[in-house]
């Protein structure tokens, strides 16, 4: 007797496709809200929103102003010849606290002998230094971390990049340099020099008040 003919791998393969698709679609017929009960199950990936945030304003944000400046914000204030502190205190009419973090006073001593005003004034006592917890993180990675999860802070930089990042975060303003003076972006006039207006505060109050009634 001659051996049985062995049936084509591409045969046995449609077989099985064949049969797991009318599986499937008589599953379908049966139970068609199956699906959106799958979907329902699925667990929900919605962002946070920072409590500070208010419509767009930021209740976090008022005097005094804490800034966090980075590498090239300090270049181009020592180019413009522009004291930081005194700079910020005439664009902000308010005090203000330099904040630098540990990733931009490391990147300033990595860049050398080019960067050392840079760094004799980031060592100013007069500027917040902010300690880093993590290791091996790029200074404006850090500064955008840190930015999203705190949003008591102005970000001081004239980079681009850094810049196109922080408008992408809901009320983060942003001081950068123009016509030899600092200047300020994204930060609600009625919040410059001297908090909220009475209204603002009025309706927060009212809501407040709501909340906890």
């Amino acid at each position: 007797m001659g051996k049985a003919k062995k049936a084509p791998k591409f045969a046995v393969m449609k077989k099985l496709v064949s049969s797991k698709t009318l599986k499937k679609h008589k599953e379908d017929v049966l139970n068609p809200n199956k699906k959106n009960l799958t979907k329902e199950k699925l667990p929900r990936n919605l962002p946070t929103v920072s409590s500070a945030l208010f419509f767009k304003y930021n209740t976090a944000l008022g005097p005094p102003y804490r800034v966090i400046v980075d590498t090239n914000f300090i270049n181009f204030s020592i180019q413009n010849k522009l004291d930081l502190e005194k700079g910020m205190m005439d664009c902000l009419y308010a005090k203000c606290t330099p904040c630098i973090t540990d990733c931009v006073m490391a990147e300033l001593e990595k860049l050398g002998q080019k960067y050392r005003v840079a760094l004799r004034i980031a060592k100013d006592p007069r500027f917040d230094r902010l300690p880093c917890t993590h290791k091996g993180t790029y200074a404006d990675d850090c500064i955008v971390e840190r930015v999203t999860q705190h949003k008591c802070y102005i970000v001081a930089t004239c980079d681009r990049d850094l810049k196109r990042r922080i408008r992408k975060i809901p009320g983060v303003p942003i001081m950068y340099i123009t016509q030899h003076r600092y200047s300020i972006e994204r930060l609600p006039e009625a919040t410059i020099g001297g908090g909220m207006t009475h209204e603002l505060y009025l309706l927060v109050f009212l809501i407040f008040t709501e909340i906890v009634v």
